[in-house]
């Protein structure tokens, strides 16, 4: 991509090899959202090389090309990540089969802007247009064999990020792998605050200015688009998010959990926590382990790495921002061990996170 494209433009998921100038450009892209038209990822003509394209930015894939105006064939993929959502127009031109054995580690909601496409998920048959969706779990196969003139808009969510809001969601490990119902109908009242969820991300990712565009305000956006998809779409773990359990150690957990989020820029002790949920703080590190397997403390800091993590990469060294100033604004005042905690957790220095 360009370099003066913002570090939170860049596709972490996908070798950045444009083709741009082939020999011909058969159409132009169709249906573009106005915020991705300019963040192309790919344009190819060549069937095999959209199939290899694909399997980089989705996961492992096969095309077969209809029968029918097979040699007007023209891929094009745009897209932009925030930081663990991603947004993607994928635009195939004409009727194309693509078969993927197994999704790879994210959840990815396909919505047709027009057309229709026939997809089989697990087994099961049904039919993805303009008024349905298909919803996809990691390790799942699924295979779209898609209408002519049927562009899709894709928002994929990393399943680490969503199984980690969950579990703060829930206030306790999930004993299961997220798994949702595959059909998602965009006409209910519900799903239309999901699509206006999508739209404010069009918006922030378009305005030259916005908070996102800025760097900011990406965690709480992105924490929008899981929380509406995890309530509205069922899931082996929906029942657990409409009719939460009435357990004390569950109960504590995820008042506890509320008040670390907020405050994880100030400065918080065990006796804050265990103040803020009304219990005593033997039962808040009780309930942890139990729920957990973790200790408060040790999840705070946890967060805190993840959070810093995000700013580093959202941030650019032109803009002035050092690692030094990150560190401090969540907690670590010790560079040293930081660094050291950093490292161990992410494999590379907080340094090397901002340079790249």
């Amino acid at each position: 991509m360009d370099a003066d494209v913002p570090r939170l433009a860049r596709l972490g998921f996908i070798d950045h090899h444009r083709t741009d100038g082939p020999v011909r450009r058969r159409v132009r892209s169709r249906g573009v959202p106005p915020a991705l038209a300019g963040r192309e990822i790919f344009y190819t003509e060549d069937p095999r090389q959209a199939a290899d394209l694909l399997g980089r930015a989705l996961s492992p894939a096969s095309l077969t090309l209809g029968d029918v105006d097979a040699n007007r064939f023209a891929a094009s993929l745009h897209g932009v990540r925030l930081r663990d959502v991603s947004l993607l127009h994928l635009d195939l031109g004409i009727a194309a089969t693509l078969d993927i054995p197994a999704m790879g580690p994210y959840f990815a909601v396909h919505m047709p802007t027009n057309g229709r496409a026939l997809c089989t998920h697990e087994g099961r048959t049904f039919e993805a247009n303009p008024v349905r969706a298909v919803v996809t779990s990691p390790g799942m196969s699924l295979t779209m064999r898609f209408a002519y003139d049927s562009p899709q808009l894709v928002l994929r969510i990393e399943q680490e990020a969503l199984v980690r809001h969950l579990t703060r969601m829930i206030g306790g490990s999930l004993s299961h792998p997220i798994f949702f119902d595959p059909e998602l109908d965009l006409t209910t009242d519900a799903a239309m605050r999901w699509t206006g969820a999508i739209q404010l991300v069009h918006t922030e990712v378009f305005y030259e200015g916005s908070l996102v565009q800025r760097g900011q305000g990406i965690g709480s956006l992105e924490e929008l688009l899981m929380s509406t998809l995890l309530l509205l779409q069922p899931s082996n773990h929906h029942a657990q998010l409409v009719l939460p359990s009435e357990q004390t150690g569950r109960r504590v957990v995820r008042e506890a959990l509320d008040y670390i989020e907020a405050h994880l820029a100030d400065k918080v002790t065990m006796a804050d926590i265990a103040r803020n949920v009304h219990m005593s703080i033997r039962a808040v590190q009780q309930g942890f382990h139990e729920e957990l397997g973790t200790t408060p403390m040790l999840y705070l800091r946890d967060r805190r790495l993840e959070r810093a993590r995000a700013d580093l990469t959202d941030g650019l060294p032109s803009d002035g921002m050092t690692v030094t100033e990150v560190a401090e604004r969540w907690g670590f005042h010790h560079l040293g061990g930081f660094a050291v905690l950093y490292r161990k957790r992410w494999g590379e220095s907080p340094s090397e996170t901002l340079r790249r």
